[in-house]
């Protein structure tokens, strides 16, 4: 099966888990996400969460190295992707890859993407402002000669940041949110 395209699949086969966690671990994965996890498992939803691809210390691939093709077949193979978008998230060239499939995915095969914004505005995430502008910087400099790669992601981060989602900017988490 080719990962390049999410339409590869018949739609009696499409979905294997119910929600696909986009997050950054080392912003969320103790706190906010293992909870979400928890109370996602316990209400029956099957929830993919990836807690073994990043060795612990790890921050990002190598340049030029993607996320894994079993990475690709998890999101492409879930109806709904919960994406949290946190201060360090651009700061993950494997977040902002999976972010450009899970995009990739919605139009392609209508998965609903459900964005949740973690002590962060939705105008930072659009526009790559505060937290997210020094990591853009770099990935200019970094990938000055696939400057595609770079536009991905930055139109795959607007793209999000205009969905539907929960702000949880400037608020305290109090263990709950409806999706």
């Amino acid at each position: 099966m080719s990962f390049a395209s999410c339409s590869s699949l018949p739609p009696s086969e499409q979905w294997e888990h119910d929600v696909f966690l986009s997050f950054r671990g080392e912003d969320t994965r103790k706190t906010f996400v293992a909870h979400l996890h928890r109370e996602l498992i316990r209400d029956g939803i099957n929830t993919f969460k990836d807690d073994k691809a990043l060795k612990r210390g790890a921050s990002s691939p190598p340049l030029g190295a993607s996320i894994s093709p079993q990475l690709v077949s998890a999101i492409k193979l879930s109806r709904f992707a919960i994406i949290i978008l946190s201060k360090n998230y651009a700061s993950s060239k494997w977040c902002l890859d999976e972010l450009v499939k899970i995009m990739e995915c919605r139009d392609e095969l209508g998965q609903t993407v459900v964005p949740v914004f973690y002590d962060i505005s939705p105008s930072e995430v659009r526009f790559q402002k505060n937290s997210f502008a020094k990591p853009f910087s770099r990935y200019e400099e970094d990938f000055k000669n696939d400057t595609e790669k770079v536009h991905k992601w930055t139109k795959a981060l607007s793209e999000a940041a205009n969905l539907s989602g929960h702000d949880l900017h400037g608020s305290t988490y109090n263990g709950s949110v409806a999706i």
